[in-house]
């Protein structure tokens, strides 16, 4: 009976007093320590990260908002100076053609002179064909002069339009910059000190069932990897727990998945007890 008396006063202490992963369970084989443990681990690396979960919840798209944004800046500069690279080298044709007139209108007055001073129908039909050659290098110049400045003309408007839109979206750039720098100084501090916590946590459980649990987390909805009986049912997907299943769990002698949808469950002692530390 005195044996059965101190059996109980051992186990309201444990429900009293907050426990830490690391703490050392009386009265307990080494086996069901290590099992408890590690879902008391578990249960308390669920509840950081899930507070961690809802600070950056209260950021909402902003992140993602301020990243498009930059990338579409950036897509934007880059079509710009591809536009100006594009402009200049128009540019360099337009001149190239005006040359090319020149120095074809410089042949045909030397040809025209030189027809003056033939002494023969061949040689003035030879230069006549050089003078109609030339004439038609004139035109192509002309026509390419005109689909070079056509060109040049709607590069320069899409310049425009380009640097209209660049100036919008860098002002809603400032803007969003500026919501997300007040809410991450607002939360900055605690999401710190709970990702500390976090990593603090990770040394109590090992690699394999961490990798586990980090993959039940991605997958689960809400990042809830591991939860607590709830009215006889998972605390996830809120499907009927066997009573079998229900004394394993309570028992700690090991770690009891849910058949419905893989979440870690823990019972109501473990997650009182990381309640009442928190």
């Amino acid at each position: 009976m005195a044996k059965k008396i101190k059996e109980t006063k051992a186990e309201k202490t444990i429900l009293e007093e907050p426990v830490k992963p690391s703490t050392i369970i009386a009265e307990k084989t080494e086996e069901e320590i290590t099992i408890e443990q590690k879902l008391i681990a578990l249960y308390t690396l669920q509840q950081i990260d899930s507070q961690i979960d809802r600070i950056r919840i209260v950021r909402g798209e902003l992140p993602l908002e301020v990243q498009d944004l930059e990338d579409e800046i950036a897509g934007l500069e880059t079509r710009i100076s591809n536009f100006m690279e594009e402009s200049e080298d128009l540019k360099k044709q337009i001149t190239d053609k005006k040359n090319s007139m020149k120095e074809s209108e410089t042949m045909i007055k030397k040809y025209e002179q030189q027809q003056n001073e033939v002494r023969n129908n061949r040689e003035y039909d030879s230069l006549s064909k050089e003078i109609e050659f030339q004439t038609l290098e004139i035109q192509l110049s002309e026509k390419r002069i005109k689909e070079f400045t056509f060109k040049l003309d709607t590069i320069k408007e899409d310049i425009t339009k380009s640097k209209v839109i660049l100036d919008e979206r860098k002002n809603d750039l400032v803007a969003k910059k500026g919501e997300l720098n007040d809410i991450i100084s607002d939360t900055e501090k605690d999401e710190n000190e709970l990702i500390r916590k976090s990593n603090e946590n990770h040394k109590f459980i090992e690699d394999r069932l961490l990798n586990a649990y980090q993959r039940i987390r991605k997958n689960a909805r809400n990042g809830l990897a591991v939860v607590h009986i709830e009215r006889d049912a998972c605390g996830g997907c809120f499907n009927k727990i066997p009573p079998q299943s229900q004394l394993d769990i309570r028992m700690h002698k090991k770690i009891i998945v849910c058949e419905y949808c893989g979440r870690i469950i823990v019972d109501e002692a473990i997650s009182n007890l990381i309640s009442k530390e928190n």
